[in-house]
């Protein structure tokens, strides 16, 4: 456990750096969103690019670990749908309330954390969810959000445009285009291999300094504009997206492979680590674009951001033994 914590500590000491720094304004608020763009822009296509390019197409096309995190994504949201929508939280803030808990910080967090503990191995299974949580379970819970006015008239055209925002985002064109170089085996150019080589180097710490100023940034302007959400509207989701979110993971993929899906004990461990990361810190984002109570999902991203820093060691103490 001593050696676990030894490799997450520097992860979560870059995001806590993150949150100071824009808490202290010594970054300024105003920086965020550039330091933003050149993580999501520059600095991850470039990291996901080289995984892509370095991982053998068989385990970017694995059928097993698609299934089992699309199923347990689906009930994730479900559940935390059913249970959280009341006379004060209707479809818009359940619907979030479904995503935060079901989208972990895969790209800024997962892919640099997962690769320290389990190697290169783990970036086949790793980048099938990051797809998976971009396309489908995003486009869902932002469908699922229009049904308070809109009826489905409304769902559909919020999923269309989900779906075009998918395609503006350079993650998944640079996963396809890493994809692609992994089957047909092409490898770039030396000096335009190195520039990409640099920038994917970049991209762990800029992004963990990254998620903490904006989980700063958010929780702040959150604060202003409504003040703190509830625990009891909170707690429940935090819950949700640390514990019960491994759990259903873990019965899932073992249920696939007593059923004789070909999913390897590798896979199974990176998908449970993945589900007990903490929340996807774009969620927030996402939720002020679409009007949602922006305060309580930025709390809940907060709240499993520093709750992780304890939580998925132990995850990993225990999921090392499913090997």
């Amino acid at each position: 456990m001593l050696q676990i914590f030894l490799v997450t500590i520097p992860f979560f000491a870059l995001v806590a750096a993150g949150y100071v720094a824009a808490r202290s304004r010594v970054l300024p608020l105003e920086a965020i969103p550039g330091l933003n763009a050149f993580v999501l822009f520059f600095a991850l296509p470039c990291m996901l690019y080289r995984f892509g390019a370095n991982t053998p197409i068989g385990q970017l096309l694995d059928g097993s670990v698609a299934l089992v995190w699309g199923l347990c994504a689906l009930l994730t949201v479900g559940a935390v749908v059913a249970f959280s929508r009341n006379e004060r939280i209707g479809w818009n803030d359940a619907s979030f309330g479904a995503l935060v808990a079901a989208f972990p910080n895969t790209g800024f967090m997962g892919v640099p954390l997962l690769t320290a503990i389990l190697g290169v191995q783990s970036a086949g299974p790793v980048i099938i969810t990051i797809i998976f949580d971009m396309v489908l379970t995003s486009s869902l819970c932002i469908a699922l959000s229009r049904l308070d006015a809109a009826g489905s008239h409304g769902a559909a055209q919020a999923m269309r445009k989900a779906l075009a925002g998918v395609l503006r985002n350079p993650m998944p064109w640079a996963i396809l285009l890493g994809a692609l170089a992994s089957a047909a085996s092409y490898r770039l150019p030396g000096p335009v291999d190195r520039t990409i080589a640099m920038l994917g180097d970049a991209a762990s710490p800029a992004a963990l300094f990254t998620i903490g100023a904006v989980l700063a940034r958010s929780a702040m302007l959150a604060h202003e504009a409504r003040g703190h959400a509830p625990v009891r509207d909170v707690l429940p989701v935090v819950l949700v997206k640390l514990i019960a979110h491994p759990l259903l993971v873990c019965a899932v993929a073992w249920l696939a492979r007593a059923l004789g899906l070909p999913l390897g004990a590798p896979a199974m461990v990176a998908l449970v680590l993945v589900a007990a990361l903490p929340s996807a810190s774009n969620v927030a984002m996402l939720a002020e674009r679409f009007g949602a109570d922006n305060g309580r999902i930025a709390r809940i991203i907060l709240w499993t951001t520093a709750a992780a820093f304890f939580t998925f060691p132990l995850v990993v103490g225990q999921a090392e033994r499913l090997r």
